[in-house]
C-alpha cells in the first residue's frame, strides 16, 4: 500500500507567527531542527534556512504579520519539508515582475522570490490585490537529481493545526493509494489535546494498516473504526474512496466533517450523518458520485467555517492543493478549535517547479 501522506509524523504542521525579526529566527531554528531530524545534509539544511528566512522577511516587509507553517512531506518515497508562508497583506499586482531578481518595493535588493523558486523542488504562489499572499516551497532531501517526484496521479495538500492553547492537535488525516484507487480519511477526536489525538490517530493508523492491495471503502472502514475506537473519546470521521478507472467517488461520514467535490461543471456537497465513531454510531451510509478527470475534493473538520467559496479567489483552484488549504485556513479558521483542511486533486499533468499562479489575470 502506497501512503502519500501520514499522520502524525507528516500530516501536521508547526505554526509560527511572524511579525518581527525574533520570530523569523524562531521559525528558522525550528526548520533546522526538522531538517536534521529527517536527515538533510548541510547543503539542504542551508537551503531550507534561506527559504524560511526569505519567506518570513517578505511577510514582515510587505504584510507586517503572517504565519509560517512547516511540515515534513513524503513524495515518491523521499522526505522533504514544505514551507507555507501566508499573510493577509496587500497582495501583488504583477507576480512575474516580483519574481525577477533585483525587483523590490521596499528599497531592498529584491532576490527573495527568485531565490526560493530556485531552491525549492516544488514552488507555487497565490496572490491577488487585496487578498494577501500564500507561498508554498518544498525543499527536498536526498534523492537522485535532488527533486521530490510527485505521486503520478494525485496531488494532496493540507493544513492540520491544534487550537492555539494546545500543543497536540486532536484532528488527523491520512491518504493511502493502491493503483488507480485512493482513500482519504479525516478524523476529529472529541475535544482537544492528547486524548482527542489518541482517537484520531488510531483511525489514521487503521487506514494505513488495512488489507494490502486494497484502498479501504468508506462504510466498511467506519464500521471497523467504530470497534477500534471504543475506549477512546471517539471521533467525527469521514472517508472518501476514489476509483479513477471507474470514474467513481464513494463517501461516508459520521459527525461534523464537511466535504465538497467539484470539477469544471459543478460543485457537490457530500452528506454526513450525526453520530460519534467509537461511541454513538447511529448510521453509516455510503454515497456514490461521478468523479471527473481533474476533479478536486476538499474535506475539513469543524475548525473551519463552511461558508467559503473558491470563486471569490480567481485562479486559486488551479494552484497546488497546499495553497488552497492554506488560504482556506487563513480566511475561514474559527480560531476556537483544532482545524484540518485537506485538498486532493487528480491531475493528468504535473506542473514543474517555478510555474507560479496568481489571482491577477
Amino acid at each position: 500500500m502506497n501512503h502519500i501522506e501520514h499522520t502524525p509524523d507528516i500530516a501536521r504542521q508547526r505554526r509560527f507567527s511572524i511579525g518581527e525579526p525574533s520570530e523569523i529566527a524562531a521559525a528558522r531554528r525550528a526548520g533546522n531542527e526538522l531538517a536534521r531530524h529527517i536527515g538533510f545534509d548541510d547543503v539542504r539544511a542551508g537551503e531550507l534556512a534561506i527559504v524560511i528566512s526569505e519567506a518570513a522577511t517578505n511577510i514582515v516587509k510587505h504584510a507586517q504579520r503572517g504565519e509560517i507553517l512547516l511540515r515534513k512531506v513524503l513524495r515518491g518515497g523521499t522526505s522533504g519539508i514544505e514551507v507555507l508562508a501566508i499573510d493577509s497583506g496587500p497582495g501583488m499586482e504583477n507576480v512575474r515582475q516580483h519574481m525577477q531578481d533585483g525587483h523590490s518595493t521596499t528599497g531592498t535588493y529584491g532576490v527573495g522570490l527568485g531565490a526560493m523558486r530556485r531552491l525549492g523542488q516544488q514552488f507555487d504562489l497565490y496572490t491577488a490585490p487585496g487578498k494577501g499572499t500564500a507561498l508554498m516551497v518544498v525543499v527536498g532531501g536526498q534523492h537522485a537529481g535532488g527533486a521530490i517526484p510527485p505521486h503520478p496521479g494525485w496531488q494532496v495538500g493540507a493544513v492540520c493545526l491544534p487550537l492555539a492553547s494546545e500543543q497536540v492537535c486532536g484532528d488527523a488525516w491520512n491518504v493511502v493509494c493502491e493503483g488507480h484507487e485512493l482513500s482519504l480519511l479525516v478524523a476529529d477526536g472529541l475535544g482537544h489535546g492528547p486524548l482527542a489525538a489518541r482517537a484520531s490517530e488510531r483511525a489514521s493508523a487503521l487506514l494505513e494498516g488495512g488489507t494490502p492491495g486494497l484502498a479501504p471503502l468508506p462504510a466498511p472502514f467506519i464500521e471497523q473504526a467504530h470497534d477500534a475506537l471504543r475506549g477512546t473519546r471517539g471521533a467525527a470521521m469521514a472517508v472518501a474512496h476514489i476509483d479513477s478507472a471507474r470514474r467513481e467517488l464513494r463517501y461516508a461520514g459520521v459527525g461534523n466533517i464537511a466535504a465538497c467535490a467539484f470539477d469544471a461543471q459543478q460543485r457537490r456537497h457530500l452528506l454526513s450523518h450525526n453520530g460519534i465513531v467509537g461511541s454513538n454510531l447511529r448510521k453509516v451510509q455510503e454515497f456514490c458520485y461521478a468523479w471527473q478527470p481533474g476533479a478536486t475534493l476538499i474535506m475539513h473538520s469543524d475548525g473551519l467555517q463552511t461558508r467559503w467559496d473558491l470563486e471569490q479567489y480567481p485562479g486559486l483552484a488551479q494552484c497546488h492543493p497546499s495553497l488552497v488549504a492554506a488560504v482556506l485556513y487563513r480566511d475561514f479558521a474559527r480560531g476556537r478549535d483544532d482545524v484540518t483542511v485537506v485538498v486532493l486533486r487528480e491531475h493528468e499533468e504535473y506542473r514543474p517547479a517555478g510555474a507560479e499562479r496568481s489571482g491577477t489575470p
